[in-house]
């Protein structure tokens, strides 16, 4: 507890109490999630399939609660059941989340030194960036060495319309989903932000005719970027590489000169994650 002072530092007369502030409360975890999730994790390469008993054994739980949580698991195809011994299994959705995470950590490991010569090459910050529903995550920031640079933090996420590396993965995505993204909208981060489908439709166009996507500062005020795509060895877009610096340095003209570079870079870590067809810009 604590009392209130005048300026001589003598108590105030008719002061209150103050009282003291409360600790800030801890983070509550769900504690279904949190039991689902160690479910999950009991299973190993040693030990595939685990029958009821042993999970609520293992848990600290009721059976009642395993059953509960593995039908809801298996209903997501997080785990399976066999039919024969009716114990429950990892399900192939798992395998599906796990090759996500993978890709992208192939990704970011195949093109780091394509990455560094790409910063090397035009001292500017370079990025690469993958594709999460409507929005795009940076796998990687590589920062100029200039005072005034672009940056982005790892798992930073921004809509994919407004930035070039989400528009250079977009241009070459089904129509149907490039549909529901343009669909869902997204707030302008700058008042240059094209938000208009007619607009952005013919943007996406103009990228798969080009190569590669430009940004005007549409994602950050006084900064232009540059991206092109990055396939896999079945030719899908998987991501996008970036640079970006600001409007004083990178003009029409830079731009122009540095896009090869961009689109050289992106074919050349294509390559690397077994693209055949590939051709350098």
């Amino acid at each position: 507890m604590t009392v209130q002072l005048d300026k001589t530092g003598k108590v105030s007369a008719g002061a209150k109490p103050l009282q003291a502030k409360a600790a800030p409360r801890a983070v509550q975890r769900l504690s279904s999630v949190t039991t689902a999730v160690r479910l999950l994790k009991m299973f190993t390469e040693d030990e595939a399939e685990i029958g009821v008993t042993s999970l609520a054994r293992r848990l600290g739980v009721a059976k009642s609660t395993v059953y509960r949580l593995a039908s809801t698991l298996v209903a997501e195809g997080m785990l399976e059941q066999n039919p024969e011994t009716e114990r429950y299994r990892l399900g192939i959705a798992l395998f599906g989340l796990g090759a996500l995470v993978r890709q992208r950590m192939n990704l970011s490991n195949e093109a780091r030194p394509y990455i560094f010569d790409l910063r090397d090459a035009t001292n500017e910050t370079v990025h690469l960036a993958v594709l999460d529903k409507a929005e795009i995550i940076y796998v990687y920031d590589l920062e100029s060495t200039q005072a005034i640079r672009m940056s982005a933090n790892l798992g930073a996420r921004k809509p994919s319309l407004c930035t070039a590396e989400g528009l250079a993965i977009l241009a070459f995505q089904s129509p149907d989903f490039v549909d529901s993204v343009i669909a869902e909208g997204f707030r302008p981060r700058t008042p240059k932000t094209d938000t208009d489908p007619a607009v952005l439709r013919q943007r996406l166009s103009q990228v798969r005719q080009q190569g590669y996507a430009r940004e005007d500062e549409q994602s950050e005020l006084g900064m232009r970027s540059i991206a092109a795509p990055v396939r896999d060895s079945t030719g899908q877009v998987i991501g996008a590489v970036g640079m970006a610096g600001p409007l004083q340095r990178l003009s029409d003209e830079t731009l122009t000169k540095y896009a090869p570079l961009v689109v050289n870079t992106a074919n050349a870590i294509s390559l690397r994650l077994g693209y055949k067809a590939a051709a350098h810009y």
